[in-house]
């Protein structure tokens, strides 16, 4: 009689093993994030759709800039939008990039942390 596999090791195994195009596209969507008015357009749609108005209010940047940003988070499927009647409405595409955006802020910050307790150690003596 044979027993089904272990399944945490067949999750395992497949968590390390990565086909190397993933590598690729990997780095295209970090790319994507490589700029702070993204990552500000991120936070401002984590709690659900907003107009190019709204967003425009709410990150005081020109509406042509607005439009690049998005233009190229849509590119990469980061955001979706739709339209309501005279309205375009930005929306983040899976809740999951929200996640991942908030796990790297809390790395950074926890990064931050350490650096300045090692700096008021050294500067103690």
């Amino acid at each position: 009689m044979t027993s089904a596999p272990d399944p945490c090791i067949t999750v395992s195994h497949m968590r390390n093993f990565v086909e190397p195009d993933v590598f690729a596209l990997h780095a295209e969507i970090c790319k994507t994030f490589a700029h702070p008015k993204r990552l500000q357009i991120l936070n401002a749609l984590r709690s659900g759709e907003r107009s190019v108005t709204e967003l425009l209010q709410l990150l005081q940047i020109p509406k042509a800039n607005l439009s690049q940003h998005l233009a190229v988070l849509r590119a990469r499927g980061v955001v979706v939008r739709r339209r309501k009647g005279a309205n375009v409405l930005y929306a983040v595409s899976n809740p999951k990039i929200i996640r991942a955006c908030d796990l790297m802020r809390e790395v950074l910050t926890e990064q931050l942390h350490q650096e300045s307790r090692a700096v008021r150690r050294w500067r103690r003596g």
